[in-house]
C-alpha cells in the first residue's frame, strides 16, 4: 500500500480525485492501493526548555545559554488524534509520497513526521500548487525522489531549531537582566519580530528629529493655440538643490520668475496610447493591508475572516498564500466562479453580466505560481445574509480583484510636451481616458495605490499640440514648501514594507541576497517573515505593548524604544534573515552541514548571554525599589 500525506485537508481531497477517486475513512481515503492522509499544519514541536528539564520552566540566569542539541520533537496536542493515524498507516505502508505544499515549510512538515517515526521505506515527493484536478493529475504522474529535497529539509529544520534557541536564549536572557534591575514585564526577541519592531523604532525617531527647512516648488502656465497648458520646472545639476533634488534657494526660484510673459516653444508633444492591466488577485499580505486601509482591520482579524471563509463556507481558496498569481489552467473555471459570486452577492450581477470570459488577464501564469496561487472565490454559493458584516466586506473584495480580471485594460492616452522658455525647461504629462475597463468597478476607490494613475494630469487633451508651436507664459508660480520627514507606520503601509525590508539593511552584499531569495515573487523584495505568521508578530508586539495605535497610525512606545536602544545592533535590523539565508542556502546544496549552522548560532547566543552575565543592561528607565530586609530589586506586580 503506497501512502500519501497531504499537508491539509483538501489538497488530500485533490490528491484522491486526481488518483480516479476513493472512500472516506477516518483520517484517510481508501483509493485502493493507494492511501491519502493528511495534516492540520505542523504535527509535530520542537520540545520547550522544560520538556528537556524541569530546571528549566524557572527563568534564571544560570541555566543560560541553552543549548538542544540533539533536539526532540513532540506531538502537537491540537492534532495528535491525526498525528497517531498517520503513524499507524505509515507501519502498514510499503511506500510513501510526500504531499506537502512545495515550500520550504512544506518540505519539513511532511519529513519531520517521517523522521519521528524512523520511517526507512521508499518516499517520493509530489508538488501540487494548485487543486486544479487536471495539474493535480499531472504532478501525481510526475513524482520525484524525496531524497532530491534533503537538502531543503535540513536547512528548513536548522532555521527552526535556531529561531527557537535564539528567541528562548535572548528573551529570558534580556528579561532576567532587566529584572535584576527592577524591571516588571517580559522583553521578547525574536529573528522577525525584533526586525519588525526596529521599523516602527527608527520610523518615529526620524519622524521626531526632524529638521523643518524649505524647498520651492515651481510651475508656470503657458498658452498655445488657445488651451492653457500647466507645467512644472526641471530642475538643472547646477542649481541649488537639495539631496532629493529640490530648489532650496528663494532667490534663484524668484530669478526664474522672468519667463512670465515671455515667448515659449514646445520642444517636443508625443501623445501615446497606454493600457493599466487591473490589479492581481490579493495574497493574504496585500488584502490584510488593504483592508486595514479601507476599515481599519487588524492582520489577524483578516487572517480569521478569510479562515472562516474558507473553512465555514467555502467560499475562497486557501488563504494564507503570499502568490497573486494563478494558473492557466485556472482560467477555464471562470464562468463557473463568476455565476457563483453572482448568486451569493446579488449586487454584483450586473457586472458580471458585462464580464468577457474571454479575457486572459496577466494574472493567468503558471510560471509565477509559487506554493499557492492568488486568494479566489471558489465555485461554491452561500447565503450572503448569513456572512457577518467583515465576512461579507472582505468576500467582496476578493471577489472583486477576480471580476476585474475579465474586464478589457484600462486604455488612455498619455501626451507628454515639453517646453522652453528663455533657456529653463518645463514639462507637463496629460491623460485622456479611452476605455474605462475594469477601472469602473474601482470608480468608488480612487485612494487605492494599484487604482490611481498618478504618472500625469486626469482629463486635460494636450494631444492638437506640436512640436515648434510657439506660445507665451500666463504665469509663475514659486511655492515655498516645508520638507515633510516620512510619515508615521499605518498598518497599511507596515505590512507592505515588511514585503522589502532589504532596502534597510546596510551591509549591500546581504542586501543584494535577501533579494535575491524572493526572486520571481511577485510582491516581495527581499521581506521579512511568511503571510502565515506576520500578523500574528504584528499582533504580539500590539500585545506586550511594545506597539501602539494613535488613530491610524502606528507608534513605538517609550519602553519599546528603551528596549530597542539596548539590544544588539544585528538585532534591530533584517541582516540576521539575510546571513541565515546565506547560510540555508548552503546547506541546501550541501556545502555546510546543518548542525555546524545550529552551532554557530548557539556561539552568537552564548557571547550574547556572557555579554549580559559580566555587564547587565542600562538604559531602561526603571523605577526601581530596593527590598527593605536583603537589599535586592523588587518589582511591582499589578494588583
Amino acid at each position: 500500500m503506497r501512502l500519501w500525506i497531504a499537508e491539509k485537508p483538501e489538497l488530500a481531497k485533490a490528491i484522491v480525485e486526481g488518483l480516479g477517486g476513493g472512500s472516506r475513512k477516518d483520517g484517510y481515503y481508501d483509493c485502493g492501493d493507494d492511501y491519502v492522509t493528511w495534516c492540520f499544519g505542523h504535527m509535530l514541536m520542537l520540545f520547550d526548555p522544560e520538556d528537556y528539564d524541569d530546571k528549566y520552566a524557572t527563568w534564571d540566569l544560570d541555566h543560560l545559554p541553552m543549548s538542544f542539541i540533539p533536539w526532540k520533537l513532540k506531538p502537537n496536542p491540537s492534532s495528535e488524534k491525526q498525528l497517531n493515524i498517520i503513524i499507524k498507516l505509515l507501519e502498514k505502508s510499503t511506500s510513501c509520497v510526500n504531499g506537502g505544499d512545495p515550500d520550504p515549510s512544506g518540505q519539513l512538515l511532511i519529513d519531520e513526521i517521517l523522521v519521528y517515526v524512523d520511517y526507512k521505506k521508499h518516499v517520493e515527493r509530489v508538488l501540487i500548487n494548485d487543486l486544479n484536478v487536471n495539474l493535480v493529475r499531472k504532478a501525481i504522474n510526475d513524482l520525484k525522489p524525496n531524497s532530491d529535497y534533503k537538502g531543503l529539509y535540513y536547512s528548513t529544520l536548522a532555521r527552526s531549531v535556531c529561531d527557537q534557541l535564539y528567541g528562548y536564549n535572548m528573551t529570558r536572557g534580556y528579561t532576567l537582566a532587566a529584572q535584576a534591575k527592577g524591571y516588571n514585564g517580559v522583553l521578547s526577541l525574536g529573528r522577525v519580530q525584533t526586525p519588525i519592531l526596529g521599523l516602527v523604532v527608527r520610523r518615529d525617531l526620524e519622524f521626531e528629529a526632524h529638521s523643518k527647512s524649505f524647498y520651492y516648488d515651481i510651475t508656470a502656465d503657458f498658452q498655445f493655440n488657445g488651451l492653457s497648458v500647466p507645467a512644472k520646472y526641471q530642475v538643472k545639476e547646477s542649481d541649488p538643490l537639495d539631496d532629493k533634488k529640490r530648489i532650496i534657494e528663494k532667490d534663484f526660484a524668484s530669478t526664474i520668475k522672468e519667463i512670465e510673459g515671455q515667448q515659449s516653444t514646445i520642444v517636443s508633444a508625443k501623445t501615446s496610447e497606454k493600457t493599466t492591466a487591473p490589479p492581481l488577485p490579493f495574497n493574504l499580505l496585500k488584502l490584510q493591508a488593504e483592508a486595514s486601509r479601507k476599515f481599519g482591520y487588524k492582520p489577524d482579524q483578516v487572517k480569521d475572516i478569510t479562515q472562516a471563509l474558507r473553512e465555514k463556507y467555502k467560499l475562497i481558496t486557501y488563504n494564507r498564500s503570499d502568490c497573486q498569481y494563478l494558473s492557466d489552467e485556472h482560467h477555464v473555471n471562470a464562468p463557473s466562479v463568476l455565476a457563483a459570486i453572482s448568486s451569493t452577492v446579488t449586487t454584483f450581477q450586473r457586472v458580471i453580466e458585462s464580464t468577457d470570459t474571454t479575457i486572459k488577464s496577466k494574472a493567468f501564469n503558471s510560471s509565477k505560481v509559487s506554493a499557492h496561487h492568488g486568494i479566489i472565490p471558489t465555485e461554491a454559493t452561500a447565503d450572503f445574509e448569513k456572512l457577518t458584516d467583515p465576512e461579507q466586506k472582505i468576500y467582496m473584495l476578493i471577489a472583486r480583484a477576480y471580476i476585474a480580471q475579465f474586464f478589457p485594460k484600462y486604455k488612455y492616452n498619455q501626451t507628454n510636451i515639453e517646453i522652453d522658455c528663455l533657456g529653463h525647461k518645463f514639462t507637463c504629462r496629460s491623460n485622456v481616458s479611452t476605455v474605462t475597463g475594469w477601472k469602473s468597478l474601482y470608480k468608488n476607490d480612487i485612494e487605492n495605490e494599484e487604482v490611481a494613475n498618478n504618472d500625469g494630469l486626469e482629463g486635460l487633451d494636450f494631444s492638437s499640440l506640436s512640436s515648434s508651436d510657439i506660445g507665451a507664459c500666463t504665469n509663475f508660480s514659486a511655492k515655498e514648501k516645508e520638507t515633510k520627514p516620512q510619515p508615521r507606520y499605518t498598518m497599511d503601509t507596515l505590512l507592505n514594507d515588511l514585503t522589502r525590508v532589504a532596502k534597510y539593511i546596510k551591509d549591500p552584499k546581504l542586501k543584494a541576497a535577501l533579494i535575491e531569495r524572493d526572486k520571481g515573487k511577485e510582491g516581495e523584495h527581499g521581506g521579512i517573515g511568511t503571510a502565515a505568521t506576520r500578523d500574528s508578530i504584528v499582533s504580539g508586539l500590539f500585545e506586550r505593548e511594545f506597539l501602539l495605535e494613535k488613530g491610524k497610525q502606528i507608534i513605538s512606545s517609550t519602553q519599546a524604544r528603551e528596549f530597542y536602544s539596548i539590544i544588539p545592533e544585528q538585532a534591530k535590523y533584517p541582516d540576521m534573515t539575510a546571513i541565515w539565508h546565506q547560510q540555508q542556502m548552503q546547506i541546501e546544496n550541501g556545502t555546510l552541514d546543518h548542525i555546524e549552522f545550529i552551532k554557530g548560532l548557539v556561539n552568537y547566543v552564548s557571547k550574547q548571554i556572557e555579554h549580559l552575565k559580566t555587564n547587565g543592561i542600562t538604559g531602561l528607565n526603571i523605577k526601581a525599589y530596593g527590598c527593605p530586609e536583603c537589599g535586592k530589586m523588587v518589582r511591582r506586580i499589578k494588583g
